[in-house]
């Protein structure tokens, strides 16, 4: 990540709307982030994987939701064949006005983070790094399901698979390891970019790392660069909703993550929600970032209300 700097917030970016829709429910986003933990480590070509992506279609279905499995055997960074599933759910998807919300569903297969080097080939179990954008998901699927008068709007709910089989620090490298990550979005994009587009999302917002101890979410350059309405837009609705604080209107790094190929290659303007620890010596994603300590207690109910409630705000101001 680039360095963070400050910017003064402009008067544009205030205001004066009001909050609508319905209370996001942390708790449930919490107990949807431990069941996916349950299965264990979520990494490619595993049964907890697998298990997992089952789990995960059945509960949207369970919400009324459209559900179709996108599988393509991807090629990792080290030449391994990987068994990838990108889960589609669709809310309304007769509806031609839409919206992209997305996260990665799969699980870093090394902590080559961690500071302790004997845990640097060991799965990360992801509560944080995966889960919990899939969890506020689920959560946002499960409250549209409940409402008595639908969205004037449709949603489609992406889950991206092998984003995390990037290039280990450990590992030899050529140099530009950067499409060695998001390789299901990079294949979900690429797809996209030929079907029929009548139907597609008119922005995006791509969920990751959305449940951390202590997470802020400074303004992402590549969402500023590509989509800088959308982040005005959903950096405004935080603050309507009380959680401006979360929510800085301050520069965090340029990531490379699901949201480029969405932007590149899928024409989809889409801004990522993606935390910035400016003063975080393990990493500026944060102290568990990539390590054994990505678990449950390490999540914040507090960051996922936040995050949720933002999402919610977002969702029914378009109606």
């Amino acid at each position: 990540m680039a360095a963070c700097g400050n910017t003064k917030n402009s008067q544009n970016e205030t205001t004066t709307a009001e909050p609508v829709g319905p209370t996001f429910m942390a708790d449930s986003a919490y107990l949807f982030c431990e069941q996916q933990c349950q299965f264990g480590p979520r990494t490619m070509n595993s049964e907890a994987h697998d298990r997992c992506g089952e789990w995960i279609a059945d509960k949207f279905r369970a919400y009324g939701m459209e559900v179709a499995l996108q599988k393509a055997d991807l090629r990792g960074y080290d030449g391994t064949v990987l068994k990838s599933t990108n889960i589609i759910a669709a809310y309304q998807p007769e509806l031609q006005e839409r919206v992209l919300l997305c996260a990665h569903w799969d699980s870093r297969p090394w902590a080559d983070n961690d500071p302790d080097e004997a845990n640097h080939h060991k799965p990360v179990m992801a509560a944080n790094d995966g889960a919990s954008g899939v969890a506020v998901m689920l959560e946002v699927a499960r409250l549209l399901a409940s409402q008595p008068t639908p969205l004037g709007i449709g949603v489609d709910f992406v889950c991206f698979d092998a984003e995390d089989w990037g290039t280990p620090q450990w590992a030899e490298s050529d140099g530009d390891d950067s499409n060695t990550w998001a390789l299901g979005a990079q294949y979900w994009a690429t797809q996209h970019s030929t079907l029929n587009t009548q139907h597609s999302p008119k922005y995006g917002i791509l969920l990751d790392m959305v449940g951390g101890q202590g997470a802020k979410f400074y303004q992402e350059q590549m969402s500023k660069y590509y989509a800088p309405e959308i982040v005005r837009k959903v950096w405004a609705a935080a603050e309507t909703v009380g959680y401006g604080s979360y929510f800085p209107k301050e520069d965090g790094g340029g990531i490379t993550d699901d949201h480029l190929p969405v932007n590149q290659d899928a024409k989809i303007p889409c801004i990522d929600i993606i935390p910035y620890y400016p003063d975080c010596t393990a990493s500026s994603f944060g102290p568990t970032w990539h390590t054994v300590s990505d678990d449950m207690q390490h999540i914040d109910r507090n960051t996922l209300q936040a995050v949720g409630q933002t999402m919610i705000q977002v969702l029914f101001s378009e109606n």
